[in-house]
């Protein structure tokens, strides 16, 4: 990993629960020393990705991070595109939805929509990096990438986030082929060990994996009927949500799904 990689991995530690972060919980998070996490947060802080504020210090995100993503999003409006088919998901399943995008090797929660159905929901935070191999949208992400792209995915040691975590690269590659063969991906406590979710692949212009698009449900409240309805549910979503960001969805999928 070159320096300029460990330094804007470092940027992935912010979160809207932990917008501060101080040296010492840095080199923590990112298992470094503190002369490394300082040095690199000094190359962030010089190109402006990240200021320190208060008295103690604390390091968060710089200007430079709002102006590419003004830019961004002036250039792809597609929060907004992909916040209307959010919204019509959860107001279907009555459950939050939420869309993440593969960038870097890393899948990225990029929008969400809640329900209001239900008091007791799951909660999202833009931004947020999902596990590949713990949750459904990356499940689903991962049967779709190239067979490199799965192999240096599992061949990295894989944390159990809960007791129900699936760490087993073999077993996760069973499960890849049930994926490919319906369509949907299913997470039962892998990630949060009180949420249950499903989720579809979003696909690009050349009929790319490109993220995912899920419904996540706390586990009490899911039934075989939510579960089918979500699944349903999701598949319109995935082909709405894939057209609208100029993709075609590969035969294989579309037929299984």
């Amino acid at each position: 990993m070159g320096t300029v990689t460990k330094a804007l991995t470092l940027l992935d530690h912010f979160t809207l629960a932990r917008p501060m972060i101080g040296l010492s919980d840095m080199a923590r998070l990112a298992g470094v020393n503190k002369a490394t996490a300082y040095r690199l947060l000094a190359e962030l802080q010089a190109a402006g990705f990240v200021e320190q504020a208060g008295s103690a210090r604390e390091y968060r995100l710089g200007a430079a991070i709002l102006r590419l993503a003004s830019l961004r999003e002036a250039a792809v409006p597609m929060r907004e595109s992909a916040y209307t088919v959010l919204r019509g998901l959860a107001d279907k399943t009555g459950e939050t939805a939420h869309m993440s995008l593969i960038q870097g090797g890393r899948l990225i929660t990029m929008a969400h929509a809640l329900s209001s159905r239900h008091g007791t929901r799951v909660t999202m935070d833009d931004a947020a990096v999902l596990a590949l191999h713990a949750t459904s949208s990356g499940l689903a992400t991962l049967a779709f990438l190239p067979e490199a792209d799965i192999n240096a995915a599992l061949s990295a040691p894989l944390r159990a986030f809960t007791p129900d975590t699936i760490t087993d690269p073999e077993h996760i590659r069973a499960l890849l082929v049930d994926i490919r063969a319906s369509g949907i991906a299913e997470s039962i406590g892998g990630f949060e060990k009180d949420v249950h979710s499903h989720a579809a692949p979003i696909f690009g212009s050349e009929s790319q994996i490109v993220g995912a698009i899920a419904v996540a449900t706390p586990v009490a409240r899911m039934t075989p009927q939510l579960s089918s309805a979500a699944r349903v549910s999701l598949v319109d979503a995935a082909l709405d949500l894939t057209t609208r960001l100029g993709g075609f969805p590969p035969a294989n999928w579309h037929r299984a799904a």
